[in-house]
């Protein structure tokens, strides 16, 4: 029988990046001569990648941009980001004994974000985690990203693992909805980056620590997609 798999979320499930995705998109805003934005405007900007984050930030403030200066600034934001990767960033509270803890019951660990691939391998490796995942999939890794639910289909398959057998955990309305839209159970972190509380999304579950994400959770939520 096919092993069981988790597929993460990065950026606000796995890894707290906001200090860092927030002081690229500063940078960035500051080549386009607007002001600055918080931690609180950060966060209903975030969800769908680096192009779209800078997009609403500039909606935000009344700029339009047509193509070449998205791309220009996109490049920009990459750059920065690219250039002080880990930065800040880190694990979350008990991810990594979480990720320890699915491993020695045999489970299957995989990551698919909508951060572009090069970047969330970079983060991985330097954090030291990169073993544990058997696949590490961005927006940028297929021709389709989340919401599409293709997207978290093809990384389980691309993994080894078998849809029917799965689990996502997110933080976002996002992975919520990709993970419904594929027929997958979901764990939602309370902790990540939304403005509305993951509970008004109706994922499978929601937890507030690692240490909630427990073998008999994951198990049941299967078990009850599987019947």
């Amino acid at each position: 029988m096919t092993r069981p798999i988790i597929v993460f979320d990065l950026d606000g499930t796995l890894v707290d990046t906001a200090p860092d995705l927030l002081d690229s998109l500063n940078h960035t805003l500051a080549a386009s001569e607007l002001m600055a934005v918080d931690e609180a405007g950060f966060k209903r900007f975030v969800g769908h990648g680096g192009r779209v984050l800078i997009e609403r930030a500039h909606t935000a403030q009344q700029r339009s941009l047509d193509v070449a200066e998205h791309d220009r600034l996109l490049k920009v934001f990459l750059d920065h980001y690219t250039d002080n990767i880990p930065g800040k960033s880190r694990p979350y509270p008990g991810v990594v004994e979480a990720i320890a803890r699915f491993e020695q019951a045999g489970y299957l660990l995989a990551i698919c974000t909508n951060k572009y691939e090069a970047n969330s391998l970079a983060l991985i490796e330097a954090l030291g985690l990169t073993r544990h995942f058997a696949v590490i999939a961005g927006q940028d890794t297929f021709a389709f990203r989340k919401p599409d639910p293709r997207h978290l289909i093809e990384t389980i398959k691309l993994a080894g693992g078998d849809p029917h057998r799965a689990l996502m955990v997110g933080d976002s309305q996002t992975d919520i909805d990709t993970a419904k839209a594929a027929g997958i159970p979901v764990v939602a972190v309370d902790f990540g980056y939304t403005e509305r509380h993951v509970r008004e999304f109706e994922p499978s579950a929601v937890i507030s620590h690692f240490d909630e994400l427990t073998l008999d959770l994951a198990q049941r939520l299967i078990a009850a997609a599987e019947a």
